[in-house]
């Protein structure tokens, strides 16, 4: 799910080949040989997380123990610095919404998408005062809104002011990373604020704020836990999105291949033990255990293949960016995925397996 300016990336594009006679590209960089188990425990792979989204998933399921190699983790505000992180090889892979990866790649940044994810819709959302006079989207005509550039919540402006037949000159945006929107937005320095879960969830609740659009296309909000649809705005993926570095390294892909599985598997665990996730959540973010428990409830990820439905439907979002003009040149989204874990992720999300 999120950015500052992004710093420009030098690097080339990733060129992708297509897997004949599948649904599935292939790796877009010659996959490095195994190594040895010793080999393995050498490796220190690097995670960057969001409000600790990724470590409460994997630890909640039991995930985190006995693994053969070590763990560093490093946290970010929001998407867009995480995969600038990641390009640059302080991190080695972490998760995103569905709008980072594009923005990164109009940077042509060094990063691979490497697994896909799918959820509620609904926890996307622009939020307004208890008391704004705006009631339909229409209002938000000359009206400043808040949001992460770059982020999923950006995509999230796009489309509602398309729907609204209203281009991003029409409004003000002002970029915000989430902590700073919260204060703009609670002290009413902001007509509207685009913003994601926990986030949503915790503006709901502590300043009385309410929804004027989601991402489900529903004025007021949808229900929770409601995957996208053909009225929705948002699109509900995520992704898991790994550095050309560390995909190079014999022993770190080892470990991204382990570590993608286990992240898939946690994904399911989530669905049937989210009690145990929100309260996980809560100890390793400082977020309020009610907060933790509402926004877990509001819906939760869950693991998908990383097709050619998932990678055109990217390229859709990445086309209107550069149609309303916010990125100068056309992106090619399948150019920055490597499915070289696909297969293992898609028997993690085909059999539900936790474990």
């Amino acid at each position: 799910m999120r950015l500052r300016n992004l710093i420009p990336f030098a690097v080339a594009a990733l060129a992708l080949t297509a897997c004949g006679g599948t649904n599935t590209p292939a790796a877009s960089a010659p996959v490095p040989d195994s190594v040895s188990a010793a080999d393995l425990a050498k490796v220190t792979l690097k995670v960057g997380d969001q409000k600790g989204g990724q470590k409460s998933y994997l630890e909640a399921a039991g995930l985190l123990k006995d693994l053969p190699y070590k763990i560093e983790w490093s946290t970010f505000t929001s998407g867009p610095p995480l995969l600038e992180a990641a390009s640059a090889g302080a991190i080695d892979i972490g998760s995103v919404g569905n709008t980072p990866p594009i923005f990164a790649a109009a940077a042509n940044a060094k990063i691979a998408v490497v697994s896909a994810q799918k959820g509620d819709v609904s926890s996307d959302a622009f939020l307004v005062p208890e008391d704004s006079p705006l009631r339909s989207i229409e209002d938000l005509r000359g009206k400043t809104i808040g949001v992460a550039k770059g982020s999923s919540a950006h995509g999230l402006v796009l489309t509602v002011l398309n729907k609204a037949k209203l281009t991003p000159a029409d409004v003000t945006l002002s970029f915000l990373q989430p902590s700073d929107a919260f204060a703009a937005f609670t002290q009413k320095k902001l007509d509207a604020w685009s913003i994601w879960d926990p986030y949503t969830t915790q503006a709901l609740r502590d300043t009385k704020a309410r929804v004027l659009i989601d991402g489900t296309g529903t004025l007021g909000g949808g229900k929770p836990n409601t995957e996208a649809g053909p009225d929705s705005l948002a699109s509900g993926y995520g992704f898991l999105v790994a550095g050309k570095a560390a995909l190079a390294d014999a022993g770190k892909n080892a470990a991204l291949r382990d570590y993608v599985v286990r992240y898939a598997k946690a994904l399911n665990y989530a669905k049937s033990h989210g009690d145990e996730r929100a309260a996980v959540w809560a100890k390793e973010t400082g977020l309020k255990p009610e907060v933790a428990l509402e926004a877990t409830q509001r819906g939760l990820d869950r693991p998908i293949k990383l097709d050619d439905t998932v990678i055109a439907d990217e390229q859709k979002l990445a086309d209107a960016f550069v149609a309303a003009k916010v990125l100068p040149t056309k992106v090619t989204f399948a150019d920055f995925v490597d499915n070289r874990f696909a297969a293992d992720v898609a028997a993690v999300a085909e059999s539900g397996a936790q474990k």
